[in-house]
Parts: structure tokens; sequence; C-alpha cells
């Protein structure tokens, strides 16, 4: 694939890196949480910071290739991105800012299937854009079992 939109490959990564970022600012995010009680295959705090930058960098990728589409169906599948880049960002803040795991649990639920959804619209308009999204899915997913467990136990 030759990039001929060089600034909009550029903004399409910054943005889910900015929006994470601010959430990660915003959620206070190591504040608490090294005391909580972890369910096993829990990772070490330095993880996720290197997952979800390169998740980010993976999701503006699929993205901009989306955008860059002349696909009739990039309008609504864009939203789905947007929707579920909200629901990620307000994630972080729900559960690490005001400790409401249930709540972030839940939240995070309705998350996974925007993504869902997305990736099967991605996928309409380009194979390419939506198996980039999957690692991010199954990231989600893994980080419902941690939600949810961090609920039980503590």
């Amino acid at each position: 694939m030759k990039i001929n939109n060089k600034s909009a490959l550029i903004i399409s990564i910054l943005i889910p890196l900015v929006v994470g970022s601010l959430s990660a600012l915003l959620s206070g995010n190591a504040s608490g949480y090294s005391s909580l009680n972890k369910p096993p295959l829990s990772p070490p705090s330095f993880i996720f910071p290197i997952v979800w930058t390169i998740l980010y960098i993976l999701m503006g990728i699929s993205s901009f290739i989306i955008y860059e589409s002349h696909s009739p169906k990039k309008d609504k599948a864009l939203k789905l991105y947007r929707l579920q880049l909200f629901f990620n960002f307000f994630w972080s803040i729900i559960f690490f800012g005001w400790s409401l795991y249930l709540a972030a649990f839940l939240w995070l639920s309705v998350m996974i299937i925007i993504i869902a959804l997305m990736i099967r619209q991605f996928l309409q308009i380009s194979p390419a854009a939506a198996f980039l999204q999957i690692p991010y899915l199954i990231w989600c997913l893994f980080a419902a079992y941690l939600n949810l467990m961090i609920y039980l136990l503590n």
C-alpha cells in the first residue's frame, strides 16, 4: 500500500495516542492500583503502557486505512471507531480514577461489543484494517477478566 497522505496517517496515529494519554493523566493510573488484590495472570504494571502504546498505534493505522478508503461504508465504520475511543477514554477514569470496578467492568463490556461491531464493519471495507484491531479486542477481553476479578477480590 502506497501512503499518499502522510499527515493523515500521523494524525490517525496521534488521535488514539492522545486519547489514551489524556485518559491516563486524568485517571491517576498509579494511585491505589498497586495495593489492590489482583487475580492470577495479572501482568506487572510496566506492561500496560507498553501494550497500550502498541495497540493505539495499530488502531491509528487501522483507522487511517478506513479513512483513506473509498467505501460508502467508511462513515459508519469511523463512527464506531470514534464511539469505541470515547468508551476507551472513560474506562480508565471509571476504573482507576473513581475506583468503580463494577461500573468499569460493565462499561468495558459495552466497549468490547462496540469494538466487535467496529471490526465487523472494518472487515467489509478492508480486512487488513479489521485484523489490525484484533489484538485490541483480545487485550480488552483480557482487561475485562482482570477488571471483573479485581471487582470480586476487592
